[in-house]
């Protein structure tokens, strides 16, 4: 499981916005990890998706990095924000779009 640790907290740190879902942005392969993309796409924030389908360890290994039991999980600036609920309630308010400033993260919302 060391491994897999490695693996997310190199990714968490090296990627300014990452999503661990399941599928991949292109082809979300769950309907919360599909809301996340459908959010991050609609800001124009570029992400990193990485698929924990792909990969059992990096599956069970995001849960206990954070301490989150659900996937998808996004990290902002190597902060684990939280999952799908959380980041939609966030865009809906205005919080993710003020994180993402905040962080120095340029936003391209679509019209």
């Amino acid at each position: 499981m060391t491994d897999a640790r490695q693996v997310i907290d190199n990714e968490v740190k090296s990627n300014d916005v990452v999503l661990f879902m399941k599928g991949t942005p292109q082809f979300p392969m769950c309907g919360f990890s599909s809301q996340v993309v459908q959010i991050l796409n609609y800001l124009g924030v570029p992400y990193k998706g990485i698929n924990v389908l792909e990969d059992e360890g990096i599956r069970q290994g995001i849960k206990e990095y954070s301490s989150w039991p659900t996937i998808p999980q996004l990290y902002v600036k190597g902060e684990f924000i939280g999952g799908c609920d959380i980041a939609r309630e966030m865009f809906q308010a205005g919080e993710l779009q003020q994180l993402f400033t905040d962080k120095g993260i340029q936003i391209q919302q679509s019209a």
